[in-house]
């Protein structure tokens, strides 16, 4: 089973999501200067491998990685830990939440039935 990501495995998770397969010199191009050391990235790397997020395929001396998770598998994953850990298994507890700390508008949360019930209506 897939653990969470820490803020840095998440980062580069991002650059594969965006990007696709990547060897680890084609992340260390992404970062600004002072550019992190090769070491560095390889590891995070293999440590995402390890966890089960992307695997790698040789490609002569080098090995290029790619995501075996999509962005959106994540984080439907991630909020269901969310909801499950700190709402007690209730999402309408978890939209309460937002509604009451207005960080979802009445008339977001309005558009969100009808989305739902338009998409109902197309199954």
């Amino acid at each position: 089973m897939l653990t969470k990501l820490t803020a840095r495995e998440e980062e580069i998770m991002n650059f594969f999501w965006n990007k696709g397969p990547l060897y680890v010199k084609e992340i260390i191009g992404f970062y600004n200067e002072p550019k992190p050391h090769f070491n560095t990235i390889s590891t995070f790397v293999r440590e995402l491998e390890s966890k089960g997020f992307v695997s790698h395929q040789a490609k002569g001396l080098s090995y290029q990685y790619c995501p075996t998770i999509s962005r959106q598998d994540y984080s439907k994953r991630t909020l269901r830990g969310v909801i499950e850990n700190y709402f007690d298994k209730s999402y309408l507890s978890a939209v309460s939440a937002l509604v009451k700390e207005e960080d979802i508008s009445l008339e977001e949360l309005k558009q969100l039935i009808k989305d739902i019930e338009s998409a109902e209506k197309k199954h």
